[in-house]
């Protein structure tokens, strides 16, 4: 026979490991001998702790695998598993120590289905907007048509804004932009960005406002998927556009805005009218005004013209018959007139007064008198009566 085996071969002076030194031992060996790997298992027992750890186990068909997620880790993730969801998870077997239990220390998790954790929770709260009517065509507002103040919701340090800067300068230079800063990405930026919507039901004489920022990764996109971002968004007093990533990103503040604009510099360009365009359109406005204007007041004046060439003919004929009738009337003035009486032999009588001497008692002897005849008038004086 070969040698006996000890089986109490020990590292301690009892002749036997304890189970700490054995947990241990287990523990290196397992972390020594196994890479981090991918393991693929259905979600059962899932518990979220108030530290942000997440406890729970994945299992198939025929074995289950204790897993541990640290908070740093879970926040990263846009919502927590459901038991039942089929995942990937990342991470490092382990034995922990004081359960004696093999684990994985997962750092990364992905559901099977298509989009993962974050189409999910995507899907999840995109139904409680639309349960709340948030989503419907009808209630979005028109932007209106010149803005003379617009807010923007966005980091002061991304380039964002300064597009957006560059665009209203060019395009309607009038127009005053007010810088709502805020962070839109990382832990608690969500709550920044909410904070910053509701400062805009308190600027003056508002008209417009965009929120949103420059391109990312979906995990640098998700605060604008915050549910809680959306309804802030839906809460504004004024037409709100949405410009978040790129022309491929579509977040819920995108469908929950009056306006989705693919970019930032988009979203200035929507907000503002083109101060070129808009001049070459007065311009071509006035041309047709007066093109319009000139050929009623071409015919107005034909018209005019003509009337008063019938004005002229009937004035004419007036004045013809008036003419006729006054030169009949002068003429019986003429066979009446005194003077016409004095070439037939008569002659008029009159005192320094000028008054008519009718009758033989105004005639006193002595007094001067002027006799009138044809063609003048002669100094008299009465003698005797």
């Amino acid at each position: 026979m070969g040698p006996s085996l000890d089986l109490f071969t020990a590292i301690s002076p009892e002749g036997a490991w304890s189970v700490a030194e054995l947990t241990r031992r287990a523990r290196s060996v397992v972390e020594a001998g196994l890479p981090a790997v991918w393991v693929k298992g259905e979600i059962s027992g899932f518990k979220a702790y108030g530290s942000g750890h997440w406890y729970f186990t994945l299992r198939d068909k025929v074995a289950q695998l204790r897993c541990v997620m640290w908070a740093r880790d879970t926040q990263r993730l846009p919502a927590a598993p459901t038991d039942g969801l089929q995942v990937f998870a990342f991470g490092l077997p382990t034995v922990w120590e004081e359960r004696g239990e093999f684990r994985l220390t997962v750092r990364h998790l992905l559901s099977t289905e298509a989009g993962g954790l974050w189409q999910i929770a995507f899907e999840k709260a995109k139904a409680a907007l639309v349960r709340d009517g948030l989503l419907d065509p009808a209630r979005k507002r028109a932007l209106p048509p010149y803005p003379r103040r617009i807010a923007v919701v966005t980091s002061a340090d991304g380039a964002a804004f300064g597009d957006i800067v560059a665009v209203v300068e060019r395009r309607w230079p009038g127009a005053e932009l007010l810088l709502v800063p805020t962070r839109v990405q990382g832990d608690g930026a969500d709550r920044e960005v909410c904070a910053a919507l509701a400062l805009l039901s308190r600027i003056p004489r508002l008209d417009v406002a965009i929120v949103g920022r420059g391109g990312g990764a979906k995990e640098d996109l998700w605060t604008f998927n915050s549910e809680r971002v959306a309804r802030a968004v839906a809460a504004v007093p004024v037409p709100v556009i949405s410009a978040v990533g790129h022309e491929t990103d579509v977040t819920l503040c995108d469908l929950v805005a009056d306006l989705r604009a693919p970019t930032p510099s988009a979203a200035a360009a929507a907000a503002t009218p083109d101060r070129t365009e808009l001049l070459t359109a007065l311009d071509r406005w006035a041309g047709a005004l007066t093109r319009a204007l000139a050929a009623p007041t071409r015919h107005a004046g034909e018209r005019l013209e003509r009337v008063g060439d019938r004005l002229t003919s009937v004035t004419e004929r007036i004045m013809e018959r008036f003419g006729a009738r006054l030169s009949a009337g002068a003429a019986r003035l003429d066979a009446l007139s005194p003077l016409r009486v004095l070439e037939r032999g008569y002659a008029v009588a009159r005192d320094g007064d000028g008054r008519v001497l009718r009758r033989v008692a105004q005639f006193v002897p002595g007094s001067a008198f002027r006799l009138r005849v044809t063609d003048g008038e002669i100094p008299a004086r009465v003698g005797e009566t």
